[in-house]
């Protein structure tokens, strides 16, 4: 990877100059020291890994921090100013792509209905993939569900009532309803083991390119604005409500793997449990919040509109790539010396 000079740590290596200008300020000593970041340049593509990775790492100053740099840099203005203008071109570049949506309860029903021609990732993994397809999809999905549901967090504070009260039921369960051991972030990271890959976060996070980092940026992008809270919804309801049936079909693939209990818990568990939250995010969230916000329901259906947009890049980004016979990755996984125990080759 270029820009090594930039890494954090040595773990990263930005992207570009925006990865670069972000990397260097935060690495170059304490916050407040009266430094000037240089012009990063024109934002040539939004949709660019060097736009995607820059946005990740300032978010990641709001989430668990990046190695090696003082947390005191969360709230440093200069940086902020940066990420607003990333956030900015991002979403201008969303709302350009994004399909109108007559109405939030047609945009809904129709998540719920699946065409014939319509091939996602789960449809090519459960049918043709093999092993090396499913662990580059793990570690895509990894800079998500290895954090699972701490983008929605934010939400809570920015919601009342009832919909704030089933919010909040749906991710007590992805944190296991009590039990750490259930706890959907660390069922992943027991997955991705089961598969021969790290499940330490971040580990992977220099391989993952632009289109998986954009489906997690703008999670964290709307929950970390109030103006936004009702696209935060609806992200999160399409999330939701299309979950089940895609959780099935990867399960069903890892399993044709041989993957054991820790290789396919993960999925099956979302198989049973977003089949409730599709109903409770619907019915007690979306629903709810537009009868006591009624104001909401246009950025509502932009927030579904909007998770359309990032998942249907990051899948054409995953089929292209694996229809044309190379590594989705930014650069291929190792090889495995070994295969783990519970998995056989495809």
């Amino acid at each position: 990877m270029g820009g090594a000079e930039w890494a954090v740590d040595g773990r990263w290596g930005a992207r570009g100059p925006l990865s670069a200008a972000v990397l260097g300020l935060v690495t170059a000593g304490p916050p407040g020291a009266g430094r000037l970041l240089a012009p990063p340049g024109p934002f040539a593509d939004p949709w660019g890994e060097d736009h995607q990775f820059a946005l990740y790492l300032c978010y990641e100053l709001h989430d668990r921090g990046l190695p090696g740099v003082l947390p005191g840099w969360e709230w440093e203005p200069e940086l902020l100013t940066l990420r607003r203008n990333l956030e900015r071109s991002l979403l201008a570049a969303v709302r350009a792509e994004a399909e109108p949506v007559r109405s939030v309860a047609d945009a809904l029903d129709q998540l719920l209905t699946e065409s014939p021609d319509d091939i996602g990732p789960s449809h090519f993994l459960r049918d043709e993939g093999g092993l090396r397809h499913v662990r580059e999809y793990l570690v895509h999905r990894s800079v998500y569900h290895l954090k699972e549901a701490d983008p929605q967090l934010w939400l809570l504070p920015r919601i009342h009532g009832s919909a704030q009260a089933v919010l909040m039921a749906i991710v007590y369960d992805e944190y296991g309803a009590g039990r750490p051991e259930r706890a959907h972030a660390g069922l992943y990271a027991r997955m991705m083991a089961a598969f021969g890959l790290e499940p330490d976060y971040a580990h992977y996070l220099d391989l993952v390119p632009a289109p998986a980092l954009a489906v997690v940026n703008l999670m964290t992008l709307f929950g970390l604005h109030r103006a936004l809270r009702g696209a935060a919804v609806g992200q999160f309801a399409a999330l939701e409500i299309t979950s089940s049936p895609g959780s099935a079909r990867l399960a069903a693939a890892l399993e044709r793997l041989g993957g054991g209990p820790d290789g396919t818990l993960f999925y099956r568990e979302h198989v049973e449990a977003d089949a409730v939250h599709e109903q409770l995010v619907r019915r007690g969230v979306v629903e709810q919040l537009i009868a006591d916000e009624p104001e909401l329901a246009p950025d509502i259906a932009f927030g579904l509109a909007a998770a359309q947009v990032v998942e249907g890049r990051f899948a054409d980004h995953l089929l292209g790539c694996w229809r044309a016979g190379r590594t989705s990755l930014r650069s291929a996984l190792p090889a495995l010396p070994a295969l783990p125990s519970e998995v056989t080759a495809a």
